[in-house]
Parts: structure tokens; C-alpha cells; sequence
């Protein structure tokens, strides 16, 4: 295959102007986690425009996977791409911008080169990128040898009660492992990297410790049992084994390992604080044990000097893959699938393409561990600005990541016989 001819048939194929309307179609439709069926729905359609054989399933009651298979027309690798469908809330963000034309979140406004919405970055820009690249395929006449899976999965974001525990993630290995859903040769998860190969991820867990002594009038303070002087040895005790993990080995694509204090309450009254409580998140670096990073915690936690009458218990309120949390994951750098998606993204962007780490954690684990597949996460967008009220996405990126993503569709799964540039 001629890289270079393809390159150029692409350029010719693509309609900005549509590839920027299907961004905003799928921004102006609002999938705040807990509500994603109806964003599945939509990528269902466009997926089935494609001539995709499409399915979707429950993952909980009333919300939706949705996913497409292309049809084979050779002996081609497997490629899947994922997304989750669920964006963060939007209290605020109206508030924010006031009379300015960005105040509608799902409104996908144009300005300054950028596309502004609720998902622009984070990471419908991803998604929309990737079907929007089959799309340009189809149209330059190249059709993969091999088959594209597209997996969109929900429940990703945490924020809303009761939510973000990657209940859709789950339901995507259950079908893989199940068969209905085939096992790919190689993953992208288009979470936004601007455009980057991240290999690797940081691992979390996040704990609630509460801290319970004995509340009493403050004039009679020895009938009490002080939790906050208690929560006070506990604090200590978490910054010095903090001070163990920043001292300690460091990954060079994530950094090293660290623990951040990341709420305390406690009293309000004027009497004796019978009860704290303190939240926490832990970051792990590739390599690390979740079991036993937990473990170490734990020791740390159970070493600070108590009063007779207090007692701690901690609860790990976000079991992702892992039931404590969410796991680190690394894959090898020089694996092929990446090399060549390098390749390809420098033939678009000669800026980007570098191998990296994710200082987020996603849903890879669950491609890597979950059902033993190679996964990176690449697309574009900057992470930086996901969640907050200046979420946007550079048009110019998001056009060359369609072209990115058609290139490698064609190189890493080859093209059919009837494909003119094979």
C-alpha cells in the first residue's frame, strides 16, 4: 500500500464541513452520565450509515452500550476503537459565560478555531473523529481488509450519585469474553491526548476514613473523646508515607507515586468533635499493586497513636476494575500497533505522535487486563481543559486526527482487493 498516494486521496476526500457538523450534532446532544442512551442511539445511526452491523445492550436498567462491526472482506487484523458516551455535568457553566455565545454547553459554538462544548474534548471529539475517519475511508473508495469495532460504553464520569463505577466497561468485556463481541488484535480508546500514544496510565484508589470518639459540652471536655485531635495523628501519619512514595522510585512516562488529602470535616459544634471524616486519593505508577499499595496504606493508617475510645474505619468508595479502585496499566512501547500509529499520526501532525503517559486514569485496564488486548489512548483534545468551563477542541486537530485515524484504519487492518490504492 502507498502511504503517500492515501495520504493524498484523504486530503481530497475529506468534508471539513461535515466532519465539524457531525462534532456538533453529537456535542448538542446532552449525556451527562446517567443519561446516555440517547447519544448511543445517535452513534448507532451514524454507524449504521456506515453499513455497520450494529447491537446495543443494558448495562444498567434504562442505559445503553451501543457498538458496530465492519464486515470483513479479507484476512485483515481486528482493530477496536472505544469511547464512553457519559460526559460531566454543566451546573455552572451558563452562569459562567453569561451573555457570551459559549453559555449554551451543548451548542458546539465556533470561535477562534475551536469548537466549545460540554464533551467537545472529553471526548466526543474522539469519538466523532474516529467515525467521522471510516467515513472519509469509505468515501476515498478504500475498504479494510480486516474488521473495525466500534465500542461506546457508558458510566465512565464520576460525579453523579450513584454513578461512574465503568458499569459500561464491565458489560463491554462480558460480551468480549461471551464471543458476541469478537476479541480485536489492537485498542484505541480516544480518550484526548492531543493526538499522542499514551502507553501507559496512573492506577487510583480513593479512601474515607471516619474517625469516631465520644462528643461532649466543651466545659466538661474530659467526659469526651477528641476525633479531630485523633484525625490529627491519622493526617500525620499520611503525609509521612507520602513523603516514603515521593522519595521512591519514579515512572518516567507517569512520574511517581503519590497520596493527596482531599477533604476533612469534622465538629461543628461547640463541644467535643466526636466524629471525622477525611477523604483521600491514592495515585499508583504502572507496576504497582493495587492490593498491596492498599495494604501499605492500611499499615500507615493503623500506626498513628490513638486514645482509648476512638475508633477508624475506611471505606474504598471507587472499585473500578479493581474493587479498591482502578488499576495502573502499561503496555510495551515498541509494540508494533503503536509504531505504526506514530507513523501515521507524523504523517498529518509531524508535532505530535509521542509516546506518553496518561496522569488520568480510564478504562484501558479493562481492554489490557480485562480481556488481554494491547490498548493506547489517542485522539484529540487536551485533557487539561476536560470538566471545566473552558472545554474545547482545535478544529485543525480534530480534522487531521479524521484523516489519522482513516490512515491507520487502512494500514493496520489492510485494504480488500477492491480498495484502488492497494
Amino acid at each position: 500500500m502507498n502511504a503517500s498516494r492515501l495520504d493524498a486521496a484523504l486530503a481530497r476526500a475529506q468534508d471539513a464541513k461535515a466532519d465539524i457538523e457531525l462534532l456538533r450534532d453529537a456535542l448538542a446532544i446532552e449525556s451527562v452520565t446517567g443519561n446516555e442512551t440517547p447519544f448511543a442511539r445517535f452513534l448507532e445511526s451514524r454507524m449504521g450509515d456506515l453499513d455497520f452491523e450494529t447491537g446495543r445492550g443494558e448495562f444498567l436498567e434504562g442505559r445503553e452500550n451501543v457498538w458496530g462491526v465492519s464486515a470483513s472482506e479479507g484476512a485483515g487484523a481486528n482493530l477496536m476503537i472505544v469511547g464512553h458516551s457519559d460526559v460531566v455535568h454543566t451546573r455552572g457553566w451558563k452562569e459562567h459565560w453569561r451573555d457570551d455565545p459559549r453559555s449554551d454547553p451543548f451548542a458546539g459554538t465556533e470561535r477562534d478555531g475551536r469548537i466549545w462544548g460540554r464533551g467537545a474534548s472529553d471526548l466526543k471529539g474522539g469519538i466523532c473523529a474516529a467515525v467521522a475517519g471510516l467515513r472519509l475511508l469509505r468515501k476515498a473508495g478504500c475498504h479494510p481488509a480486516g474488521s473495525v469495532t466500534l465500542a461506546f460504553v457508558g458510566d465512565e464520569e464520576s460525579g453523579e450519585p450513584g454513578t461512574g463505577v465503568s458499569a459500561g466497561a464491565r458489560d463491554l468485556v462480558r460480551r468480549v469474553r461471551s464471543g458476541e463481541i469478537a476479541k480485536p488484535d489492537f485498542a484505541i480508546y480516544v480518550e484526548p491526548t492531543k493526538l499522542d500514544v499514551y502507553v501507559a496510565q496512573i492506577g487510583f484508589f480513593i479512601a474515607e476514613i471516619t474517625v469516631t470518639g465520644k462528643t461532649a459540652y466543651f466545659g466538661t471536655p474530659e467526659l469526651g473523646v477528641d476525633a479531630l485531635k485523633a484525625t490529627h495523628g491519622i493526617l500525620s501519619r499520611i503525609w509521612a508515607h507520602g513523603a516514603t512514595l515521593a522519595d521512591g522510585p519514579s515512572h518516567e512516562l507517569v512520574g511517581k507515586s503519590s497520596i493527596l488529602v482531599t477533604g476533612i470535616t469534622g465538629g461543628g459544634f461547640v463541644a467535643v468533635p466526636g466524629q471525622c471524616r477525611l477523604s483521600l486519593i491514592r495515585a499508583l505508577r504502572p507496576g504497582e499493586n493495587m492490593d498491596e499499595a492498599v495494604a501499605d496504606f492500611e499499615a500507615a493508617v493503623a500506626t498513628a497513636e490513638q486514645a482509648e475510645g476512638i475508633s477508624v474505619s475506611i471505606d474504598y468508595p471507587a472499585g473500578r476494575d479493581h474493587d479498591m479502585g482502578g488499576s495502573p496499566v502499561e503496555i510495551a512501547r515498541d509494540t508494533p500497533a503503536c509504531s505504526l500509529l506514530q507513523a501515521c499520526i507524523r504523517r498529518m501532525r509531524p508535532d505530535a505522535g509521542r509516546i506518553g503517559g496518561a496522569s488520568y486514569w480510564s478504562e484501558m485496564p479493562f481492554l489490557v487486563n480485562g480481556i488481554g488486548c494491547p490498548a493506547v489512548y489517542c485522539a484529540p483534545g487536551d485533557i487539561a481543559v476536560a470538566h471545566t468551563f473552558e472545554e474545547r477542541i482545535e478544529i485543525e486537530e480534530y480534522l487531521a486526527a479524521v484523516r489519522v485515524f482513516a490512515l491507520f484504519v487502512a494500514m493496520f487492518c489492510g485494504l480488500s482487493e477492491r480498495s484502488p490504492l492497494t
